[in-house]
């Protein structure tokens, strides 16, 4: 993880909690099970609507736009003001007008799945199986007769 994604804990630190998870060569930035952000090239974007574009837009601030078969594609993120970086009160205002962009989007959110230990459970049988079969004894003629 680049030192810049990491720091994006510092600067969102009044919002409140984040995660942030590798995607698409890139890394998305979740808050309470939504993803509000997401960083290309070391560059930040929020998530943005309808409803939050006048903000963006008063800003002069450009969605994220990749290409797909030579044509561009704009997604619902857009690029993420300098100020934001510099003060947390302002981040945490953007943050929050991100945060609920992806509320109104209608996306469930996405939680933690708890570790589930039949990794280990699998694991414990390949051991197993790779063990020699334990050899029985052949009955003895005393063992026999009796």
């Amino acid at each position: 993880m680049s030192e810049f994604v990491q720091s994006l804990h510092e600067v969102f630190e009044r919002l409140g909690r984040i995660e942030t998870k590798r995607m698409f060569g890139g890394h998305g930035v979740w808050h309470e099970g939504r993803m509000i952000a997401l960083v290309a090239d070391e560059t930040l974007y929020l998530k943005s609507d309808a409803e939050s574009a006048v903000h963006f837009d008063r800003l002069n601030l450009q969605p994220f736009t990749y290409m797909r078969q030579g044509k561009a594609m704009p997604m619902s993120y857009r690029l993420a003001p300098a100020d934001l970086f510099e003060d947390r009160e302002e981040a945490a205002r953007w943050g929050r007008l991100a945060y609920e962009a992806a509320l109104r989007s209608g996306q469930p959110p996405k939680l933690k799945k708890p570790r589930k230990p039949a990794a280990r459970k699998a694991a414990a049988k390949k051991t197993a199986a790779k063990k020699a079969p334990v050899k029985k004894k052949k009955p003895t003629a005393k063992a026999a007769s009796r």
